[in-house]
């Protein structure tokens, strides 16, 4: 017997294999749909029989190609999906552009059937687009949270790798794919199945949808100091009602000089510029990401004035806030 596999009964009579369906976008991320797609053939291999079945289905039923520029064949067109098939849809780059007026149409009809509706990576736009995740909980990239929770009001928002919430499935993208795929292996055929696949992939730390789709704060900056980390994670918390250097330095039990002393030697600018650069950041990926305009955006990071935020913009990335709004619109309509 491969020891590699797990010993398993013959399945109850009328049992058959799940099928999951991955719907391609172009410019989709290569791999959380690899990723997905490989635990559910490794939990075929790990039981010895087919618990598994998949599809790929895109608009056109012909060839979509991921950002990485690999191109896939598909089985299908978008399609009726079986009321017990399982649907994931795979995002990348680009989403907004790539949800086309079919693809929503489309899966209202599916959903209103019933059947379980998923997403990897960037997905969950198209699902909330769609408006599939009203009232549900979600997560979607972290590059792509500002603009999500801007714009998608009625969607719980969430920083977890995945999110299970009724028939709704989303999982934030990269590795978090594996994470999603282990739970829904488990809740199936049960957690030593999962672990096994785990163990087959070389996975050796399993997460759940309590675990954050980001590194912590820490590990990013590549610096251990506590209140250092307090200040950062109240300053990405408070980006459109700002909190003075001062009343930082309060909340964390030392004075402004300190705070001062202690973003120079651990991060070589100010706090002021660190907390600057965070806002921009945000007000970046709103202006590549949303439809919003440039005078919301200023204010959704703090920006008391237009002039003021296409000042600052213009002296952290060379250009105005309009012209990246511009340049992000000729990549669209190209």
């Amino acid at each position: 017997m491969d020891p590699n596999r797990i010993s398993r009964s013959a399945p109850p009579v009328g049992e058959h294999p799940k099928k999951v369906v991955f719907v391609l976008l172009e410019q989709f991320t290569l791999l959380p749909f690899a990723a997905a797609l490989d635990c559910l053939r490794i939990a075929n291999y790990t039981a010895g029989k087919e618990l598994y079945q998949w599809e790929l289905q895109g608009e056109g039923g012909e060839t979509v190609t991921s950002s990485s520029g690999v191109a896939f064949n598909m089985d299908s067109d978008l399609g009726e999906l079986g009321r017990e098939d399982r649907l994931l849809l795979c995002g990348g780059v680009d989403v907004r552009s790539n949800t086309s007026k079919r693809l929503i149409s489309w899966l209202r009809r599916e959903a209103r059937r019933g059947i379980s509706v998923g997403s990897l990576c960037t997905g969950a736009y198209a699902l909330a687009k769609s408006g599939l995740l009203d009232g549900k909980r979600a997560t979607i990239h972290w590059e792509h949270q500002d603009s999500f929770e801007e714009e998608f009001l009625d969607v719980e928002l969430t920083k977890s790798v995945f999110v299970v919430s009724g028939n709704r499935m989303t999982a934030a993208g990269g590795t978090a794919s594996l994470d999603l795929m282990l739970s829904l292996i488990a809740a199936d055929h049960g957690e030593e199945l999962a672990n096994a696949v785990a163990d087959q992939l070389i996975y050796s730390s399993i997460r759940t949808d309590q675990d954050p789709l980001r590194l912590s704060v820490p590990t990013r900056i590549g610096v251990r100091h506590p209140k250092l980390s307090q200040v950062i994670q109240m300053m990405e918390a408070n980006i459109e009602e700002l909190i003075s250097p001062s009343l930082l330095a309060k909340d964390v039990g030392m004075s402004t000089r300190q705070l001062e002393r202690l973003f120079r030697r651990y991060l070589n600018r100010s706090p002021k510029r660190y907390y600057m650069e965070l806002r921009l950041q945000k007000a970046r990926n709103l202006l590549m990401q949303t439809d919003m305009s440039v005078i919301n955006v200023a204010l959704a990071c703090g920006f008391a004035s237009p002039s003021h935020f296409s000042k600052c913009y213009r002296s952290h990335y060379n250009t105005t806030p309009y012209r990246e709004r511009g340049s992000q619109m000729m990549k669209v309509e190209e």
